[in-house]
């Protein structure tokens, strides 16, 4: 069993549930966790998704979750055939779902529902397939 972080998300959970999350679709997941604060949390979500090559897949359908506890910021950070099929209404659905455990600061928690809802809206755009691959990491990310 991991230990959780300074934040209490605990890395190895969470990496357990983005792999179950895409078991159900052909879309990747992926969670950074930043210890900064950031003034403009999409922005650095963008930067982040480029840092970390997200546009690999080949359905172009990779998301990033990303949050930073120390100011309680969030933000969701998708390629592009994802943003064009789903647009807004995913940031939409995943801050819905972990909203209101991360403004109590119950992090972990938090993040476990964003994972899940990310999951359960690319499964109803991009669903698995027989041959579908698992193109990136799941482990957590941090800065």
């Amino acid at each position: 069993m991991s230990t959780p972080t300074s934040d209490n998300i605990d890395d190895l959970a969470v990496a357990a549930a983005i792999l179950a999350a895409e078991e159900r679709t052909s879309g990747e997941i992926r969670v950074f966790i930043s210890r900064q604060s950031p003034s403009n949390p999409e922005r650095e979500a963008r930067r982040q998704f480029g840092v970390l090559e997200m546009t690999r897949t080949p359905l172009r359908n990779g998301v990033l979750l990303y949050f930073a506890p120390a100011n309680r910021a969030f933000a969701v950070a998708d390629d592009e055939s994802l943003a064009f099929r789903v647009g807004a209404a995913l940031t939409e659905t995943v801050r819905a779902a972990m909203e209101p455990a991360w403004t109590e600061g119950r992090f972990h928690e938090a993040v476990l529902a964003a994972v899940d809802a990310a999951g359960v809206e690319l499964s109803r755009h991009f669903p698995r397939s027989r041959v579908d691959r698992d193109d990136l990491p799941n482990h957590v990310l941090r800065d």
